[in-house]
């Protein structure tokens, strides 16, 4: 997922530097020249990180890190000067930054910087949300639908629950989640962690695409002072986070094979040693694993490890995609319209008989996923009470026929083969990747550029779009 920072700079030319780093770095980035215009921007943005000048024209930077950290106390903000002091730096840590830094700035050091404190981020938030108990609707009522589909998964569920609750060493079973992009593994791994008897211990999640290896390996496994160049400190990794509890792995069959070997010795023993550590530790971990790839075609690809898989896949669960729900995306976009009227304020929005009818008829190929991002922005689009079929932001004409056309509807209670292949067809003029490449460039072209507004055109996530654009080359 692309982290969101705003810088805040009024010298321009090193303003103009970082900002074109970060972005090679695969960071949006927001610029802001005055304090006035940075309260704006981080208003109207969505922003993970603040790097905060100190000597501002219009304001001075420490009065502006209160003020952020007023309207988000989460934020992260690092702060930067060329005239330190050990004055100023202890008021700014005091004030709440992350951390402090003197010009001139070494990129590849803020850099550095800049990745451990959204790591760090990611672990405290994790166990800060899933111990306090927060969270979504628990247990099966988060999987809301009525078709037959969707009553078979929970009873699918309810089933290993209560298989669980009669185990007399106490440790379930790895489960493999699978199904398409957007079709709800996530929640179905949380209704497994929230209705099992480790519902009250962390749920911890972490999503393997994320990362590049070395992350990967670090962020699960924990390291070592010293083990690497900005290994200043001993951190405990995601396994033994989420001890006593669950360590849900979403899109295992990103994961490379040097880490699935260590990830086959913790399933196997159950132990596991931080990078650069030379001491394993027991920990009691249920595993959970998502994938919307075939394990199996990575198998004989040599990507992916059988032994890592049948470990992985004691219990197999698979998530129906949305076209094999008769039914349920009616169900689904009034309990979304329902959902973003409190976000965004709204009351006594309804569908018309229109707009239900394309809800009901359309393929929705991005899955459940794709009908939230719809509905919102049909909320965004709509003045009045009555959403229409064309605030909805569908797809339709004939880039929806190409886009349908090697998609049919499901049966009900069809099985979804995740080992099958498409069917094979000759590529021409009007492919599926080719109208996907003109729908995305002309989303961005629309957007000028701007990925979160081109995803919300498309009824996509921003990281679903990002991977579009790197897989289609549009960079």
């Amino acid at each position: 997922m692309a982290r969101g920072i705003l810088l805040i700079e009024d010298e321009q030319v090193f303003a103009k530097n970082i900002k074109r780093y970060l972005e090679r770095q695969g960071y949006e980035t927001l610029l802001a020249k005055t304090a006035a215009e940075g309260i704006r921007l981080f208003n109207q943005s969505e922003v993970d990180l603040v790097l905060l000048d100190l000597n501002l024209p219009d304001r001075h930077g420490l009065k502006l890190l209160d003020e952020l950290r007023q309207r988000n106390s989460r934020v992260i903000v690092v702060c930067m000067t060329g005239h330190g002091s050990v004055q100023t730096a202890v008021e700014a840590m005091k004030g709440g930054a992350y951390d402090y830094l003197t010009k001139p700035i070494v990129l590849s050091e803020l850099k550095i910087l800049i990745d451990k404190a959204f790591r760090q981020e990611r672990l405290e938030s994790a166990l800060n949300y899933y111990n306090s108990g927060a969270g979504p609707a628990p247990g099966l009522e988060s999987l809301i639908g009525e078709s037959p589909a969707m009553v078979l998964l929970r009873e699918r569920i309810g089933a290993i629950v209560e298989a669980e609750r009669n185990l007399l060493d106490g440790m379930p079973p790895a489960v493999l989640i699978r199904g398409e992009t957007g079709a709800g593994k996530e929640l179905v791994a949380r209704a497994l962690h929230m209705q099992g008897s480790r519902r009250n211990a962390p749920f911890i999640e972490l999503n393997c695409a994320a990362l590049p290896m070395e992350l990967l390996e670090s962020e699960l496994f924990g390291y070592e002072r010293g083990a690497f160049t900005d290994a200043k400190e001993r951190r405990i990794g995601l396994v033994e986070s989420a001890h006593g509890g669950t360590l849900f792995l979403d899109e295992i069959g990103d994961v490379e094979i040097p880490v699935q070997l260590k990830l086959l010795k913790l399933l196997e023993d159950r132990q596991v040693r931080r990078v650069g550590g030379v001491r394993d530790r027991v920990v009691d971990v249920r595993f959970i694993s998502a994938t919307n790839r075939p394990l199996e075609d990575l198998i004989r690809l040599g990507k992916f490890r059988s032994d890592v898989y049948y470990r992985l896949r004691v219990v197999t669960i698979d998530v129906p995609p949305l076209r094999a729900r008769a039914g349920d995306a009616e169900l689904l976009a009034k309990h979304f319209l329902a959902m973003h009227e409190r976000r965004y304020g709204r009351s006594a929005m309804r569908f018309s008989d229109r707009a239900l009818e394309r809800i009901r008829k359309h393929l929705w190929l991005g899955n459940v996923r794709e009908l939230r991002n719809a509905v919102e922005q049909a909320i965004l689009s709509t003045p009045g009470e009555v959403i229409e079929e064309q605030n909805l932001g569908i797809v339709s004409g004939a880039n929806q026929i190409s886009l349908e056309a090697n998609v049919r509807p499901l049966e009900a209670g069809e099985a979804v083969d995740m080992s099958a292949s498409v069917e094979p067809f000759q590529p021409g003029p009007g492919t599926l990747d080719e109208v996907e490449r003109s729908l995305i460039g002309r989303a961005l072209e629309q957007s000028q550029g701007n990925v979160t507004r081109a995803a919300k055109v498309l009824g996509i996530s921003r990281d679903t779009l990002r991977y579009r654009i790197e897989k289609h080359k549009l960079v």
